[in-house]
């Protein structure tokens, strides 16, 4: 083609193309180059897909309630040591058996059986010197995590043998060493002569590793708990306030555990404990068995069970023999010929049973007064003045005793933490004063009460209920008689004070006793005094009533509570306790005892055990042992809704 033609097809072809196709050009290069460096940049990273919404949240389960049983008592109890005289209660005995362990427990006939749980074996291993092995459980352990071993042993071993106060020492006594093997997992106890009621040894153990060195550990640490568990429950908590203690399943326990989350048990008067039963919020209760109890709940429909539960104790009136205006035994049975027994049990303790006895309590089997015929079991004032008169004391112109021409003057003391006992003191001292004898009632923390010879002079803060009796006629007690003669806790009363009544203003009562002020001590002429029953009869009467030898190891070895020693009992209270003591050794000791009268048995308390119908199908309770209770095998209870 000729240079002409070509530029007349270029003046063609700019006719047809826009003025603006170069800047389209321009435009469109430019986008061909972002979608290139575009699709250079995806062949690095790799395409995401759409975005996933979040999953929808789990909806929230229902989580099941706690199965658990409520049982109303009537009160907590100052503190849960079972081994203290102060602490003896229905609820203690039910933690103990649910809460601490022990080498041998009680089966529904009262026998001892090894609880295998603690320990595989215990057997006499030696009798020259008689030794007993304990190979423990290796599994056994606190809830602290410590292992139940040796060292809690050697704790009880060296509390019971020492501290005062305690209940059933007597066999700690036999003791000379406890020896640890296999880590502590073994144990030789050596005895200082053969002792067949070895067995009863080592129950309720406490955890050493927390206890030994903690200030106060035997008395103070156990007074709000047990700050360990050695069972199938554990405390949870104790609620004084509002009278709850809350046991929950001990997780960290090795054997079988509780069908039951949780047993609470609840502080509940006659009304609202009816209204409990009746409503399902309380299952099984523990009241004191009273007609007015017993009235209260023959209304519900369906009617519960009742059954009676003895308590482990006999409660007496301890007199003080060791000084004093009762050191002498014609006074002491004096008293005793002026109490009415059967009033006191009337107007406290109405279902209770009537104790005859210094050994056996009347529920035990073989039980049998050992009163003899002249035993003071019953008021007999003319026998009283007799023997009053016989000991110096004479009546002045007003009726009123006297000795050495100045008014007699006794101190009753009770338990503070023991409302029941306080009301035998009140009911007795009643007694007592229409008899022509001043008497001060105190109540004491029972901790001093049961352990010291001088205790705070604290007024009582319950009122006991007239009581007619046959020495006297239906009288209110005042402030100056009757049971509630004040005692200034600010001032110490010697002996030789006493002659003179007191007229100092008593102290505003408080809910708490509170400590009396230095000097401020008094002690006590006669005392309300628990007495534990079930287990081993010798042992119990050699614990009471004996005269513990200074040893090596405690030198000063602790007084009874009634500093009640009498060495031409102490050989008899020996051969109880041995190998092969006489048959007629026990009666040999009733009989000097109920001459030298250290304490005038009154009565074995009585509860009643109550459950709903759906409680008795889901528990099978009943009394239990006499030694554990009615909640002995609760670990085994089902809930009562399934």
């Amino acid at each position: 083609m000729t240079a002409r033609g070509r530029s007349a097809r270029r003046t063609r072809w700019r006719s047809r193309v826009p003025e603006h196709a170069p800047l389209a050009r321009r435009t469109g290069a430019v986008l061909c180059l972002l979608l290139a460096v575009l699709l250079t940049a995806c062949t690095n990273s790799p395409v995401s897909g759409p975005v996933q919404p979040p999953p929808p949240a789990p909806i929230p389960t229902a989580q099941p309630e706690p199965t658990r049983l409520v049982v109303g008592v009537g009160e907590l109890g100052a503190g849960f040591n079972p081994h203290l005289l102060a602490d003896l209660s229905p609820v203690t005995t039910a933690l103990a058996a649910l809460v601490l362990p022990s080498v041998f427990r009680p089966d529904a006939a009262g026998v001892l059986q090894l609880d295998q749980t603690v320990a595989t074996s215990a057997k006499v291993v030696s009798t020259a010197p008689f030794t007993v092995n304990y190979e423990l459980n290796l599994e056994a352990s606190w809830s602290s995590n410590a292992p139940i071993a040796a060292e809690d042993f050697v704790y009880l071993w060296e509390r019971m043998r020492s501290e005062p106060g305690v209940a059933d020492a007597a066999g700690y006594r036999l003791i000379t060493d406890v020896r640890s093997r296999a880590g502590g997992k073994a144990v030789d106890v050596v005895f200082s002569q053969p002792y067949p009621a070895w067995k009863t040894l080592f129950s309720d153990l406490l955890p050493a590793a927390i206890l030994k060195d903690a200030p106060g550990s035997w008395t103070g640490a156990l007074t709000d708990g047990l700050p360990a568990s050695g069972g199938p429950f554990r405390i949870n908590s104790v609620d004084r306030a509002r009278g709850e203690i809350v046991l929950e399943r001990n997780d960290l326990y090795w054997d079988t555990p509780t069908v039951l989350d949780r047993l609470v048990l609840r502080r509940l008067d006659g009304p609202v404990l009816a209204d409990g039963l009746a409503s399902g919020d309380v299952d099984v209760a523990l009241p004191e068995s009273t007609p007015a109890i017993r009235m209260i709940l023959g209304g519900l429909q369906p009617p519960p069970r009742l059954q009676p539960a003895p308590e482990p104790v006999v409660t007496q009136l301890g007199m003080r023999s060791d000084s004093g205006p009762l050191a002498d035994p014609r006074v002491r049975r004096a008293i005793a010929f002026l109490v009415n027994r059967d009033a006191v049990r009337t107007a406290v303790a109405p279902e209770s049973l009537p104790a005859d006895s210094f050994g056996l309590a009347p529920s035990e089997p073989g039980y049998a007064s050992t009163a003899p015929p002249d035993a003071p079991l019953r008021p007999d004032p003319v026998a009283a003045a007799q023997l009053l008169t016989a000991a110096g004391w004479t009546r002045n112109q007003a009726g009123r005793w006297t000795v050495h021409g100045s008014p007699a003057q006794l101190v009753l003391a009770a338990a503070a933490e023991r409302p029941e006992d306080v009301r035998v003191a009140q009911t007795i001292a009643t007694q007592l004063d229409a008899a022509g004898i001043d008497v001060s009632v105190i109540a004491p923390p029972g901790v001093a009460l049961f352990g010291q010879p001088e205790v705070p002079a604290v007024p009582p803060t319950t009122t006991a209920p007239p009581t007619p009796t046959p020495t006297s006629t239906p009288q209110t007690p005042s402030a100056t008689r009757s049971g509630t003669q004040p005692v200034d806790p600010t001032q110490s009363v010697p002996r030789s004070a006493r002659a003179t009544p007191s007229t100092t203003p008593s102290a505003t009562p408080s809910a708490t006793p509170t400590p009396s002020a230095p000097g401020g001590n008094v002690e006590a002429d006669m005392v309300i005094l628990p007495r534990t029953v079930g287990g081993d009869p010798g042992t119990e009467l050699a614990s009471d009533f004996g005269c513990p030898a200074p040893t090596a190891l405690v030198p000063d070895p602790p007084r009874s509570p009634t500093g009640f020693c009498f060495p031409a009992l102490q050989p008899l209270f020996d051969e109880l306790v041995s190998a092969s003591p006489r048959p007629t050794t026990a009666a040999a000791v009733e009989r000097v005892l109920w001459a030298q009268l250290p304490a005038l048995p009154l009565f074995q308390p009585v509860n009643l055990l109550v459950s709903t119908s759906a409680a008795d199908a889901a528990t099978h309770v009943g009394p239990g042992p006499l030694s554990t209770g009615p909640l002995t095998g609760a670990q085994e209870w089902h809930p009562t809704n399934g």
